[in-house]
């Protein structure tokens, strides 16, 4: 995610309430879109995004454990960025910090049913984001996240394009379905890795333990698309609309009625789409459709490091620790 210029992104994380919050930050603004296909959401802001609606830019997107009550972190970003001069400017020098946030449920994982996420949450995630190498795993969003029948996690990935425009994925991964193929024991899109970036454990195959009896609306993975390139609010969500079929390929079954599967996109616009010519004479159109290939191409591979990287915690026990078959 960071290799987008312009693009900041911090964790905030309590092992012992088995939770937390990341922070993709964009202090300069990035024209923002969403696309909401789980039918059981936690979200702030989304209609904002909305092409039709007045505002642009966003300047943070917060992803945070904790269910409804994770919706809290977002003040605390919104505060610090605020302090910092970032947002929609109002008058006499204000300015109204425009933050989305989706939320993922892992309440009853840690020492208290409930996280006790506030307002600090978020604004210490924003003071440790940066553009540094990013960890992943059982951090920030990713914590207390749990996938099918095993430990979930947080992930990235990206890919430069040929016309030289960047775009990358992060991912909360806490999915009623599942990203392990059971009758391989390996990720279902594992043929997605570039360079080796899976490591050793993209190598295993392994014995999945059988999935827990849960109560409805215990999932969802949320996350953010992001790219350098120059969009409008509709080709953002269009961007964010074919990221989730990343989520579709790497997450067997997605988008159910118990999962609040949520993606933004965030434009920096730093690179313009080439004009192309159809039939159709649409401008711009076959550079968006490649960007959008790629945005949910890079989903999946981040949904794949989630699982890969998580580590073992509250009793939830992460791929790393599964028998071999």
């Amino acid at each position: 995610m960071t290799d987008i210029e312009g693009i900041l992104v911090g964790h905030y994380t309590d092992i012992n309430a088995v939770s937390g919050v990341t922070v993709v930050v964009c202090p300069k603004g990035a024209v923002a879109g969403v696309d909401v296909r789980g039918s059981a959401p936690g979200t702030r802001e989304t209609d904002l995004m909305a092409p039709h609606n007045l505002v642009e830019k966003a300047q943070a997107v917060v992803l945070s454990g904790g269910s409804v009550f994770g919706l809290a972190a977002a003040d605390g970003a919104t505060r610090w960025l605020a302090e910092e001069g970032y947002g929609f400017p109002l008058d006499q020098g204000y300015v109204a910090p425009i933050v989305p946030a989706a939320v993922l449920y892992d309440l009853g994982r840690g020492a208290e049913f409930i996280p006790p996420i506030s307002p600090d949450w978020g604004r210490l995630a924003c003071e440790g984001a940066g553009d540094y190498p990013l960890a992943t795993g059982s951090v920030g969003a990713g914590t207390g996240a749990f996938s099918g029948s095993i430990k979930g996690g947080l992930g990235t990935a990206s890919l430069k394009l040929d016309s030289g425009i960047t775009v990358a994925a992060l991912a909360a991964v806490n999915s009623d379905g599942t990203v392990i193929d059971p009758s391989s024991g390996r990720p279902w899109e594992i043929a997605m890795e570039i360079d080796a970036e899976f490591g050793e454990q993209g190598k295993r195959a392994v014995k999945l333990p059988p999935k827990p009896p849960t109560g409805p609306i215990q999932n969802t993975t949320i996350g953010v698309i992001a790219t350098d390139a120059s969009l409008t609010k509709a080709q953002a969500q269009k961007v964010a609309q074919m990221a989730h079929d990343g989520i579709a390929r790497a997450i067997r079954p997605a988008h159910t009625m118990f999962d609040g599967d949520t993606i933004f996109c965030l434009a920096s616009g730093q690179k313009s789409l080439s004009e192309s010519c159809g039939f159709f004479s649409v401008p711009q159109a076959q550079c968006l459709n490649e960007l959008g290939h790629a945005a949910a191409d890079c989903m999946s591979r981040a949904i794949i490091r989630a699982i890969l990287t998580a580590e073992s915690l509250a009793g939830m026990i992460a791929f790393c620790d599964l028998e071999d078959r």
